[in-house]
Parts: C-alpha cells; structure tokens; sequence
C-alpha cells in the first residue's frame, strides 16, 4: 500500500529554521491559523504538493549528508502534530533518526 502525503515543501539547505544547516520539511494543513502566521499558505488542507511517503523520507535522508555537510532536520508547518499530519511527520522522523542518529531534529 502506497501512503501519500500532501506536504508544503522541502527546502535542502535551510540556515533558518534549526542550527546550523537544516534539511526542512512543512507540512501541509493547519487548523490553527495564528493571527500573523509567516506561513498562511500552507493552511489549506487541499494546498501543497502530493508524494508518496517512501519518496519523501528518501529525499530527506539523501538531503542530509549532500556534498559532505551533515545538516539537522526540520519540521515546520502547517501544523505537523495536528491529526492528518501526525502519522507522516512520526513515520519520517524515526527513518531520519534511525539513519542518522547523531543530527538534531528540530
């Protein structure tokens, strides 16, 4: 069974979002919608970018160690711990952690 994930984007060299530098994943869909969110266009549940969750993890995992700097990982939103979002953040951050136990996730 394939698993696909609607997500807002992968950014592979983030120097904002974490320490250092940072693989950076945001998730799509967002209940909250905070008054002044610098990401309002990843609120729409029916927003983003549709990939199969096998193909996502190992691009983040490739991402990592690209061109030989180790960069942490990030999980922005959207809202990665609301329900829908919750299985895929869970599912990729253990494969990140188990490939790279050393890095931070942030």
């Amino acid at each position: 069974m394939v698993l696909v994930v609607k997500h807002a984007g992968i950014i592979k060299n983030d120097m904002v979002n974490g320490e250092g530098v940072s693989v950076s994943f945001w998730t799509q869909g967002c209940p909250h919608h905070c008054m002044g969110c610098h990401n309002p266009e990843t609120w729409p549940w029916g927003g983003g970018i549709e990939k199969d969750i096998d193909e996502i993890t190992e691009e983040i995992i490739q991402a990592i160690p690209e061109n030989g700097i180790m960069r942490n990982f990030s999980i922005l939103g959207g809202e990665p711990l609301c329900t829908p979002n919750i299985a895929a953040v869970d599912h990729i951050a253990k494969k990140v952690k188990e490939k790279y136990p050393d890095i931070k996730i942030y």
